[in-house]
């Protein structure tokens, strides 16, 4: 009898003890979700000031658009170094970090605003590229240490959500930045967001707990370089991705909207807003339609999610092929593009979806952050590479439609490169999985 009661009460504690620790997870959850929005919008919204600031004060639209490829470069060694930073010292640390470059880079546009060169900007938009790539590693390493182990299916909800949450007020990022830039003009649009940071930058870090993403064991610069060769595949494969995806929406796609369409710059603006903030809902609803479900529970192929992420890489060269041949074929320009730009949009936000789930997924808890922080210097260099693609191809073809087909067949040719990569990523998934049953 009394061997039944302690058996009791020991159960109900480790009921508590489960609830108490699922209540802080979501609590976590939600605080980091909170200060990486809050950031995101600021990145937004100083990304879309500065291009209107410096556009009125005379720039061309090539000038603005090597504005960011300094921001884009820096995210190449920032989500090393970061990665290897926080296995060291903690993942709270970092988004410190993060948010503090954010803050300082805010409070001097603000005072520099009478200044303001290119050089000058290029620089800074850099340092808030650091801040940018600190607050991101942070942010979704984060949630591999809130989500109990082994729960896939709440991984992959939790990431979708924080991923294409961020996504989508990216886009409204930019509505706030010309809403900010009109009604109080820059100097105060900046400190405004340099006291919505600081506010932000307080409560994360009085709230959140210390520790969490510090490795155990002594982090060395050899640890820098995934041993599991299933992220190496996973890397080379975003890199590819997103550099299909930035060779024509970087440079190509504004330009001719502008060039030959004869978009405005606000009407641009507003258009891809548009559509970062419906890639963002699509991203964040993609657990209900990957199929993801369905390959976890096959008896047959237990671990075959590499050959899923195959199968929508393949249907993302639908949309380029046929953007393509309809160009190419003379029909309507803004109805090919608009509904070419929405499947596409669909297609890659269920690609970038089932990515940010699988390198979670595959780290160690342990390594987490070093494994976040190598995958996106891959995403970093993908969106350098497009972007440096995009102009050089649009330009060397004469700009127009024929440059604009020229950067939607190199991003054709990069996205088939990516499909290609989850080849042997699927071999090294089924390698894994058959070594962890026989152990």
């Amino acid at each position: 009898m009394g061997l039944r009661q302690s058996h009791g009460r020991i159960g109900r504690k480790s009921r508590n003890l489960s609830l108490v620790s699922t209540s802080a997870n979501i609590r976590n959850y939600a605080i980091i979700t909170l200060t990486y929005w809050a950031f995101t919008l600021s990145d937004g919204a100083l990304r879309m000031m500065l291009l209107f600031h410096l556009h009125q004060l005379g720039h061309s639209a090539l000038t603005l658009a090597s504005v960011f490829l300094l921001y884009e470069f820096f995210g190449i060694v920032t989500n090393l170094f970061s990665g290897w930073l926080s296995a060291k010292t903690g993942l709270k640390l970092t988004l410190g970090i993060g948010l503090i470059l954010q803050i300082v880079a805010c409070a001097v546009l603000a005072g520099a605003e009478s200044t303001l060169s290119v050089p000058f900007v290029i620089v800074l938009q850099g340092l808030s590229g650091v801040a940018k790539d600190f607050t991101k590693m942070s942010s979704k390493s984060y949630i591999k240490m809130v989500v109990p182990g082994g729960d896939q299916t709440q991984l992959l909800r939790w990431v979708a959500l924080l991923t294409g949450s961020k996504n989508t007020l990216k886009g409204v990022g930019y509505f706030l930045g010309g809403l900010l830039l009109t009604t109080f003009g820059f100097h105060q649009a900046c400190l405004y967001m340099t006291l919505c940071l600081f506010i932000t930058f307080i409560a994360s870090m009085l709230s959140l707990p210390s520790g969490e993403g510090k490795r155990k064991a002594t982090v060395t610069l050899r640890a820098l370089l995934p041993s599991d060769v299933r992220l190496l595949y996973l890397s080379a494969a975003r890199l590819f991705l997103f550099g299909s995806r930035d060779t024509w929406f970087v440079v190509g796609l504004p330009i001719f909207l502008s060039s030959v369409l004869g978009w405005s710059f606000e009407t641009i603006g507003a258009a891809l807003a548009t559509w970062i903030i419906g890639y963002g809902i699509i991203q964040a609803s993609a657990p209900k339609f990957l199929g993801f479900q369905a390959v976890q529970t096959s008896s047959s192929n237990p671990k075959s999610t590499a050959k899923l992420l195959g199968f929508w890489k393949l249907l993302l060269l639908i949309p380029l092929m046929c953007i393509c041949l309809a160009l190419l074929g003379d029909l309507p320009l803004e109805l090919t593009l608009i509904s070419g730009l929405s499947v596409f949009g669909f297609l890659f936000a269920a690609n970038s979806a089932l990515h940010s789930f699988l390198v979670l997924d595959y780290a160690e808890h342990d390594n987490v952050t070093l494994s976040v922080g190598f995958y996106y210097m891959s995403n970093a260099a993908g969106r350098l590479v497009g972007t440096l693609l995009s102009g050089f191809l649009f330009q060397s073809f004469n700009g127009g439609m024929t440059g604009l087909i020229a950067c939607l067949l190199g991003a054709l040719v990069l996205a088939g490169i990516s499909a290609l990569f989850c080849v042997p990523l699927a071999r090294a998934e089924s390698k894994r999985a058959r070594l962890e049953t026989t152990t």
